[in-house]
């Protein structure tokens, strides 16, 4: 089982950006699929975009796309999802998942995924 641990959230203006990582200890990653999900009070797990341990091949949820990016740094075990021209309607706890199936269109999907950070909390004013 490997441990995964988020931060960098906060309060931000509109249009504003932050940075998301998501340490992994336990484990080294290698042919993981790594996922970040939002969570918004009152509803489910949305898919925001995914990335390939080993290829770094990276996917993105439409609503996000031209606006997020996701990175690894092998050497840290680390994962970070860039926010930028953040909205109001982004505000919600970010987690991050480890797919230990690897990469495939089943990444989009929270259930599939195996392990689980204790997420960290993004808010955007108006």
């Amino acid at each position: 089982q490997v441990q995964l641990v988020e931060s960098g959230g906060g309060l931000v203006q509109a249009g504003g950006s932050l940075r998301l990582s998501c340490a992994a200890s336990g484990r080294t990653l290698s042919t993981q699929a790594m996922g970040w999900f939002r969570q918004a009070p009152g509803q489910e797990h949305e898919f925001v975009g995914g990335i390939s341990w080993s290829s770094g091949n990276t996917y993105y949820a439409d609503s996000m796309k031209g606006r997020i990016a996701i990175s690894r740094d092998r050497r840290k075990n680390t994962v970070y999802l860039q926010m930028n021209n953040l909205r109001p309607e982004d505000t919600a706890a970010y987690y991050c998942g480890e797919d230990r199936r690897g990469w495939g269109p089943h990444n989009t999907s929270a259930d599939e995924y195996d392990d689980w950070g204790q997420g960290t909390q993004v808010a955007v004013s108006s």
